[in-house]
């Protein structure tokens, strides 16, 4: 049995959490199946991503257990040294 949802008729906003999550495997080719509206870091390094917006950036120094919370649709393998991204839709 699913477990009861009392926000279901509720509009979802842009500063809603997340309702979903999944794992990335970044790549310079692919983007994510979903933009990610944040992405979870649970090992430390650097984050290469493309934003929602096109644009290209690199989070250096990412600590392990952050929370990057920016529309994201690639996590690029180049440059990415963190581990366990998990993607928050």
């Amino acid at each position: 049995m699913p477990a009861d949802n009392p926000f279901q008729s509720y509009q979802r906003s842009a500063s809603a959490p997340a309702s979903d999550a999944f794992t990335v495997t970044p790549s310079d080719g692919t983007d994510l199946a979903t933009v990610a509206r944040g992405l979870f870091v649970g090992g430390a390094g650097n984050v290469n991503v493309v934003t929602l917006g096109g644009t290209t950036v690199m989070f250096p120094g990412v600590a392990a257990g952050t929370i990057l919370p920016c529309g994201v649709t690639r996590v690029l393998a180049t440059d990415t040294t963190a581990t366990n991204i998990v993607a928050l839709v």
